[in-house]
């Protein structure tokens, strides 16, 4: 048997033998296919931190803010929102930790209460904010 879309036929051969040992034969006559993912890569990671932060902007427009990321607090929002066993799931709850329960007072209350844009950046081992009023 050839290698399929890139997996190897031992990881074919793994995969199969996996699925006998835990499914039935009724059950697994019931699949019309089996679809196998790899891990992402830290660029696709970060296209999806890109994504969350595009909505987040949307959100933001009708107070005039925009909010933009350098490329090392966009790894660094991958890194900490990526696991291998849950995949990216975790990326909107560390942009809503990370950067908008740290944002709500400067736009309730501060820099921000008026509109203008957020510069996020990674120095020294965190996020640091800078703004553009």
């Amino acid at each position: 048997e050839a290698s399929v879309m890139g997996f190897a036929k031992n990881d074919s051969v793994k995969t199969d033998n996996a699925l006998k040992d835990f499914f039935s034969p009724e059950f697994r006559n019931r699949l019309s296919a089996v679809v196998e993912f790899n891990h992402l890569d830290l660029d696709v990671i970060v296209k999806i931190v890109d994504r969350e932060i595009e909505k987040l902007n949307e959100q933001m427009a009708s107070k005039n803010i925009t909010i933009k990321l350098s490329k090392k607090a966009g790894e660094y929002i991958a890194q900490e929102g990526y696991s291998d066993l849950y995949g990216a799931r975790e990326i909107a709850r560390v942009i809503n930790e990370k950067i908008k329960e740290p944002l709500t007072d400067e736009i309730l209350f501060g820099k921000l209460k008026n509109g203008g844009s957020v510069k996020v950046t990674y120095k020294k081992e965190k996020l640091d904010f800078v703004f553009d009023i």
